[in-house]
C-alpha cells in the first residue's frame, strides 16, 4: 500500500495511477481526510443474450385495453 500527501500525489500522479492500475492500493491523504485510488472495472462491450430468462414475467392481459379507457375505444 502506498499512502501519500496530495501535494506528493500531484507530482507523482503517473506513477500512483499505474500503481493502481496493477492493484496496489493507493491512498491520498488531505487534511487528514483519505481517499483511496482504485481503478474501474471495465464491462463487456458484447451484450450478454439471454441472460434475463426466468427472470421476466408479463401477463397475460398485458396488452388488453384498460377498463378506464373502454368508452373512448368505442
Amino acid at each position: 500500500m502506498q499512502a501519500v500527501t496530495l501535494d506528493e500525489a500531484k507530482n507523482r500522479l503517473v506513477d500512483l495511477v499505474e500503481a493502481a492500475i496493477s492493484g496496489e492500493t493507493v491512498v491520498i491523504t488531505k487534511d487528514g481526510q483519505q481517499i483511496q485510488l482504485v481503478p474501474v472495472l471495465q464491462q463487456s462491450q458484447h451484450p450478454q443474450f439471454g441472460s434475463a430468462r426466468g427472470q421476466i414475467w408479463m401477463a397475460d392481459d398485458f396488452d388488453d385495453s384498460l377498463p378506464d379507457f373502454d368508452e373512448y375505444m368505442r
